[in-house]
């Protein structure tokens, strides 16, 4: 259960500021649908407005970063980050979000089996504390 409200469509119509993203979200997804995170934001319109440029910057807008990570690659990382992060939401939200970008069920397999190693050894390598190799700096 959410800790705050989600705000629904007539709850939106009332606030100009949020409408204005509200609106901006379905134009920039052509979608109808706008999902909980948004409307849970939507109780602080400055950090709704805010959250949601700084996503279309990073996830959407190529004039911001020219196009040097594909969509899908970018789906990835958010839900291996998300992973990382036991955000369960973001998981599913980004999981969604990648299998409409073309995530097959095969490449989503091997990118779990990527995770989870990434996991394991990660936890080894500091329990270890290994140092860092010196060539691995950048000088």
């Amino acid at each position: 259960m959410a800790t705050v409200k989600l705000w629904t469509d007539a709850e939106v119509s009332t606030s100009p500021r949020v409408q204005a993203v509200f609106d901006d979200i379905r134009a920039t997804r052509k979608s109808d649908f706008v999902n909980n995170f948004w409307r849970a934001l939507a109780n602080q319109p400055a950090l709704l407005e805010r959250t949601w440029v700084s996503i279309k910057e990073v996830m959407v807008e190529p004039q911001t970063y020219p196009g040097a990570l594909d969509p899908l690659t970018k789906e990835l990382i958010y839900i291996a980050v998300s992973t990382a992060n036991s955000c369960s939401y973001c998981v599913h939200s980004h999981t969604a979000a990648a299998r409409a970008k073309g995530l097959t069920d095969q490449q989503h397999a091997e990118f779990l089996a990527v995770v989870g190693m990434a996991a394991e050894t990660n936890a080894i390598v500091t329990a270890l504390q290994v140092p860092v190799d010196p060539e691995f700096n950048v000088e």
